[in-house]
């Protein structure tokens, strides 16, 4: 056990930070490469477990058993929670952006949707006439096709997130500890990119602690996905459309008082509070169906 996870965490933040090392050596975020590797980047966990599976030795079959590759026992089960998390992130994603701005913490501007004219123009691209369709357009497209475009770099990530390491800390430290360790390590394995102000640009390198608090939070909810059903899938959709969803805020804010992501969205304050009520609601329910053993009769 220890061999394999020692080889998981070298290979997954060693591979994570060769990555993302451009980036430090000149250009940070605003590097036309960031976006490339970013993306390498969600591979490096993939390659951590394939390093344990060289350790350990185990049929392919067993091993993509094992880590979720397949639908789980109850495909049923698996197709429904896929179907979930599909439409669940969206869901989420907007209350967060609409609890936002109902407790002042956000200002929307839906009429002339002014952040994602200034985007636009801030890129040198024109601004249709028809923006509000444009809007709608990005906003079904993100909905319906993120989760199949982002399904492989999401897989990269979950395959060991969720599909290798989580049930590992669950068995070791049971289900709530492994929970929290496994999201714990998900939102430090991003310090390459947060300690760059990835995700809140407005805190620097601060962001790499405060995005492991919102990985957390979101990390039992993925988590919960996965001992759900034994499968990976829906955990690699749940995180294929966050990615796809979450910067939508942007199509929505008022340019005159930019949307403060530390406060708002679903990385924000408002989501974590989401998140929190979510896992807390989700991990009630774990409880509730796990069969109780029946206490032994008094002689």
């Amino acid at each position: 056990m220890k061999k394999p996870l020692l080889a998981f965490l070298v290979l997954a933040f060693g591979l994570s930070w060769a990555v993302a090392l451009p980036l430090w050596w000149g250009g940070g975020l605003a590097s036309p490469l960031a976006g490339v590797l970013a993306t390498l980047m969600m591979f490096t966990p993939t390659v951590g477990v394939l390093g344990a599976w060289a350790l350990t030795r185990t049929s392919p079959r067993v091993w993509a058993r094992e880590t979720g590759l397949t639908l789980g026992p109850d495909r049923r089960r698996t197709w429904l929670m896929v179907l979930a998390a599909w439409l669940g992130v969206p869901l989420l994603v907007f209350l967060a952006i609409g609890v936002g701005a109902l407790t002042g913490l956000a200002s929307l501007d839906l009429d002339g949707l002014s952040l994602l004219r200034a985007s636009l123009e801030s890129r040198g691209m024109g601004v249709p006439v028809e923006l509000g369709t444009v809007a709608v357009v990005q906003i079904v497209l993100a909905v319906v096709a993120g989760p199949i475009l982002n399904a492989i770099p999401a897989l990269g990530e979950e395959w060991g997130w969720r599909g290798w390491l989580l049930p590992r800390l669950v068995s070791s430290n049971g289900v709530f500890a492994g929970l929290l360790m496994s999201g714990a390590v998900w939102g430090l394995w991003h310090a390459p990119l947060t300690l760059l102000g990835y995700n809140y640009p407005r805190l620097g390198s601060w962001a790499a602690l405060y995005f492991i608090g919102f990985c957390v939070l979101a990390g039992v909810v993925v988590g919960w996905l996965r001992l759900r059903t034994e499968s990976v899938w829906p955990a690699v959709v749940a995180h294929a459309s966050l990615n796809a969803i979450a910067p939508l805020g942007l199509l929505l804010g008022d340019a005159a008082a930019p949307p403060n992501e530390v406060l708002t969205g679903i990385t924000g304050l408002v989501g974590w509070v989401l998140l929190a009520l979510l896992a807390a609601a989700l991990l009630r329910r774990r409880r509730a169906s796990t069969p109780q053993p029946t206490p032994e009769p008094v002689p």
